[in-house]
């Protein structure tokens, strides 16, 4: 069995006991994510019953269903009833049908409802991610009860830092923090202390927006509500940022034109990795047929002036490179909220005064190196190609994330590849244009 322990070194400093300590959870299931999965399995079910679930919760969604398949029902369902029930509303999620109504059973009436409320909603969403263990308070309640309440409910709330106050019909009215309860009078009422306006938001919020709202009002948990204004669960600061995280990997995946996966870089296997690269990588080769067509047309140019094609890989690089940082910034900007669809009209405007200034920084680079490989005439087709390109590149860069949210796409999807490859076929076009033009005008 793995050795899951560590060594206080501050401890044996202090002159205490140095013996081992148990691990941290979080350590310990990151142990388990890397072993072989019988070995994992028999490494958890080693650790006490509470440990285990709270080990478990912090495995990775592959390893917990790999141990899942390998567990017994009773072991599994041990760990199924102490998991909290956010965590255990995805676990569920991972069950097959009849393992799913298997665990159900071992649970309270008022617990398999709350699971399969949970369990209901639509991946991305609040709801997804939101738990149940939240703290509850009456507005007629005074400080002094409302204290009482709470070292009740405790042993089974994920936090009490911030409690909500609901009416008979359970619709969310105001919040109140502990520490306003700590200081204030034990006859207060709650209703008379309670903001009575807490920041929430509904169960089909993007995930990425629950997690940005809670990062601008700095809070450890916003509370989800339905379309009635009843509660339904809060999502904890820890849960959006696992959110938030797992958007980002998916953005960072989509702009590499990869489609995403859940499984981490260690966990995938060859079928999906492969799987999730080839379409895009596909796809490209036709757009990339179209820089190629382009060449092909202007053969004829290209034999009378051979010093154009070395300047052919530079210039339509420049303009993949501009057009792949117009995209990166404003994809980040999207998701962030930094900006929305009504700024474009102003964003294009900037965007087309900062490209001018970068084509027109290029072109007295290469300006010079082309004077010396070919001439004035071929020095003046570059630089005024690479002025152009630049510009092209940066705006279909900035304009295409808008296009795709506009279009109820994913903006992510045109940075990287996707724009350099457009910009390579439109890139390919100009110089030869501006060539014909300048050379044989």
């Amino acid at each position: 069995m793995t050795d899951f322990s560590i060594r206080d070194n501050d401890d044996h400093a202090g002159g205490r006991d140095p013996a081992d300590r148990p691990a941290h959870p979080a350590d310990l299931a990151a142990t388990l994510n890397r072993l072989p999965p019988p070995q994992a399995l028999w490494d958890l079910l080693a650790q006490d019953p509470d440990r285990q679930a709270e080990i478990f919760s912090r495995l990775t969604a592959l390893t917990q269903a790999e141990l899942a398949r390998l567990m017994s029902p009773t072991d599994l369902a041990a760990i199924f009833a102490r998991m909290d029930a956010d965590d255990r509303a995805d676990l569920f999620n991972l069950l097959s049908g009849d393992r799913q109504q298997n665990m159900a059973d071992h649970l309270s009436a008022d617990q398999r409802a709350d699971l399969l409320r949970l369990a209901s909603h639509r991946e991305g969403t609040a709801g997804a991610i939101m738990t149940s263990d939240f703290a509850v308070l009456e507005p007629e309640m005074t400080v002094r009860e409302a204290l009482a309440e709470l070292r009740r409910a405790a042993p089974d709330r994920e936090t009490i830092y911030r409690s909500y106050v609901l009416d008979d019909a359970g619709r969310l009215i105001g919040s109140i923090r502990l520490h306003a309860l700590i200081l204030a009078d034990e006859d207060t009422r709650i209703g008379q202390i309670m903001d009575p306006s807490p920041v929430s938001v509904s169960t089909d919020t993007d995930q990425e927006e629950v997690a940005r709202l809670i990062a601008h009002y700095d809070i450890l948990a916003i509370p989800v509500t339905d379309e009635r204004g009843r509660l339904a669960g809060i999502v904890t600061h820890d849960d959006a940022t696992d959110a938030m995280q797992a958007a980002t990997t998916e953005d960072f995946q989509r702009i590499s034109t990869v489609m995403p996966f859940t499984q981490n870089m260690r966990e995938a296997g060859i079928g999906v990795l492969y799987s999730r690269r080839v379409v895009w990588l596909a796809l490209l080769i036709f757009g990339n047929l179209f820089s190629g067509a382009g060449i092909a047309y202007f053969e004829e140019m290209i034999l009378a002036y051979v010093s154009l094609v070395f300047f052919l890989p530079l210039l339509i690089d420049s303009s993949g490179n501009a057009g792949s940082q117009s995209a990166t910034l404003m994809v980040r900007a999207l998701a962030t909220g930094d900006v929305a669809l009504a700024d474009w009209r102003r964003l294009i405007l900037r965007e087309l005064a900062v490209a001018t200034a970068l084509g027109l920084t290029l072109a007295l680079v290469v300006f010079p190196i082309g004077a010396m490989r070919g001439g004035v005439e071929i020095a003046l087709t570059v630089g005024l190609t690479m002025l152009i390109v630049v510009i092209i590149g940066s705006v279909v860069g900035m304009s295409l994330p808008f296009l795709l949210s506009r279009l109820r796409l994913d903006p992510a999807t045109a940075s990287g590849p996707l724009v350099t490859t457009i910009s390579d076929g439109v890139g390919v076009l100009i110089y030869f244009s501006v060539a014909t033009a300048i050379l044989q005008g």
